[in-house]
């Protein structure tokens, strides 16, 4: 156990999906995966394991921002024995060409947030996806007849900026999209020697008013989470 999560060794697979939401995880659960047992309900952070198609998988909720990733993501490869973990979250797209529930595939996070420097790197450390999960995404998105948007995201510690318009020299740049997670994960496993993929679901642009509400973040993310769930079988 850690302090942050009551499972036993062999409660969870080597194998996570990860939304930010707990009750995203538990919807993924009930709907998803067969057989399920819940291994984790510290902080209300729920953690699951069950059955997809044949194959054991675990999902677990992580939190908002890196400081919360970064605990949770630490905590399942350093003790729990995990291999591979799928961010799976919602984004609000940089890109005018991006439009609500697009997905998109970060193949790179870059960051506002000073969580590299514990790593004492005499540069600037990029954070980068693992390239076999990424191959993975790229062929079963094309086995699925789904398209993805592949690229950079911004992992920001802001959600209200003071500074409104910041967003736009990140746009031209060719980042696709802003979220609160990825660089941290992407980080967290680089340092340890394990595998993370950060897939994302359009829910909100900086260019129109249009956005996703609660609920359809919550539970209308599926084609998402499909992507995901077959990216560990592949």
């Amino acid at each position: 156990m850690t302090p942050h999560n009551t499972a036993n060794l062999g409660d969870i697979e080597k194998k996570v999906l990860m939304p930010g939401d707990p009750l995203r995880a538990k919807y993924i659960a009930e709907n998803f995966l067969e057989d399920v047992t819940q291994f984790n309900s510290v902080r209300n952070m729920y953690g699951y394991t069950g059955t997809y198609k044949g194959e054991r998988i675990s999902v677990m909720g992580h939190g908002m921002g890196i400081p919360s990733i970064g605990i949770y993501t630490y905590e399942l490869y350093k003790f729990y024995g995990v291999e591979e973990i799928i961010r799976i979250g919602s984004c609000g797209a940089y890109q005018p060409n991006l439009k609500n529930f697009d997905l998109i595939v970060a193949m790179g996070a870059s960051s506002d947030s000073n969580f590299a420097h514990q790593f004492n790197v005499p540069g600037n450390l990029s954070a980068i996806a693992d390239f076999s999960l990424l191959k993975k995404a790229w062929e079963v998105s094309e086995h699925l007849g789904k398209e993805i948007h592949v690229g950079n995201v911004l992992s920001s510690d802001i959600f209200y900026n003071y500074n409104a318009d910041e967003w736009k020299e990140w746009e031209k740049m060719g980042v696709l999209a802003v979220e609160m997670e990825s660089y941290g994960l992407y980080l967290t496993a680089q340092s340890l020697g394990k595998k993370a993929l950060g897939i994302f679901t359009v829910s909100d642009s900086f260019h129109n008013k249009e956005v996703t509400t609660p609920e359809e973040r919550e539970k209308s993310f599926n084609d998402m989470i499909l992507l995901a769930l077959n990216i560990c079988l592949a």
